[in-house]
């Protein structure tokens, strides 16, 4: 079964948040690293930690949530994110990526 996940990204505690959705965590995460798309929002504004995920196995209603907290209050994610991270420590600081290998 696919997965899909809504998740955060920051550049440092309470720092800029970025809210996305995709199928493939990992990947994408890699890709905010090494900034593949350089003009994207989070390239300008190095948010390179994941401080955040939920797992969906529907990408519909994946993508209505993203949509939901995007709308959202600055105050509501923050909640959100501290509920499950209070440090905003970047979760993937330990995920063993594959940089040579790099999907555009």
């Amino acid at each position: 079964m696919k997965l899909w996940y809504v998740y955060i990204m920051s550049n440092k505690h309470q720092g800029v948040i970025y809210v996305g959705v995709t199928d493939n965590l990992m990947e994408r995460v890699k890709e905010h690293k090494l900034k593949v798309y350089p003009d994207s929002f989070t390239a300008r504004y190095n948010c390179d930690k994941l401080i955040y995920f939920e797992e969906w196995e529907n990408g519909f209603e994946a993508t209505k949530r993203e949509k939901q907290l995007k709308k959202w209050k600055r105050d509501w994610k923050v909640n959100l994110i501290e509920d499950m991270n209070p440090t905003w420590m970047d979760i993937s600081m330990n995920w063993n990526f594959n940089f040579n290998k790099i999907r555009k």
